[in-house]
């Protein structure tokens, strides 16, 4: 993250033009992280770092639900932490209405489709907001760990349904990662997702939810 500008808070780097990039190669991949459960302890091979940022974020969201609706003894919760979203407890009548869009920060009266959630978590990954230059060049922090340059494919925006937020949020990164291989890999592992293209055309794979309505800009 570090080599394609991404180093600082966002605020800082979204307006500024690093130095050129000269320089990549794939990450280690998870399969070098060693996890003594007992102790709690990770072990890292020298001069790799871990960023958990995106999971943890899933991650916080799912156990927020679960505690508030322990908190609260009954009903039912939705948490958002940043676009991930996951609930809890009794749903209302007719779903909790979810407005899917590409920027988390999008009013609840601003673009995207709104849809109803029964059950389980929503999650979205968008190669289209934390975006600067590097070297004259627009990047993006979604990052292909094959060549460690942001990822290069047909999707802008990945939203994904699954059972818990991790799984989402997994998916939804991961989708736009996979390329053109995303919707037979989405589609396998029996998950609704909405897709993004970067031309604006929108597929959807699997039970999507049926959208409510369309929010106009």
């Amino acid at each position: 993250m570090r080599l394609v500008g991404y180093d600082d808070d966002f605020g800082r780097i979204a307006g500024r033009d690093g130095p050129p990039i000269v320089h990549f190669e794939a990450v280690p991949g998870w399969q070098v992280v060693r996890l003594d459960q007992p102790a709690r302890r990770l072990q890292l091979p020298r001069g790799v770092e871990l960023d958990l940022g995106s999971s943890g974020k899933a991650l916080a969201a799912d156990l927020a639900a679960k505690a508030a609706l322990c908190a609260s003894g009954s009903g039912g919760v939705l948490v958002c932490l940043g676009g991930d979203i996951a609930i809890a407890g009794k749903v209302p009548l007719g779903g909790w209405r979810v407005l899917v869009a590409e920027d988390s920060a999008t009013p609840p009266d601003g673009p995207g489709e709104v849809i109803a959630l029964h059950g389980g978590a929503v999650a979205t990954s968008s190669t289209t907001v934390r975006r600067w230059v590097q070297g004259g060049a627009e990047v993006h922090h979604l990052l292909d760990p094959r060549t460690g340059r942001p990822a290069d494919g047909p999707w802008r925006t990945a939203s994904v349904v699954a059972a818990s937020c991790v799984d989402a949020n997994s998916a939804a990164t991961a989708a736009i990662i996979q390329g053109s291989a995303a919707e037979p890999w989405l589609a396998g592992l029996g998950l609704a997702a909405r897709l993004v293209a970067t031309s604006g055309e929108i597929r959807y794979i699997g039970t999507w939810p049926v959208p409510m309505a369309a929010a106009t800009p």
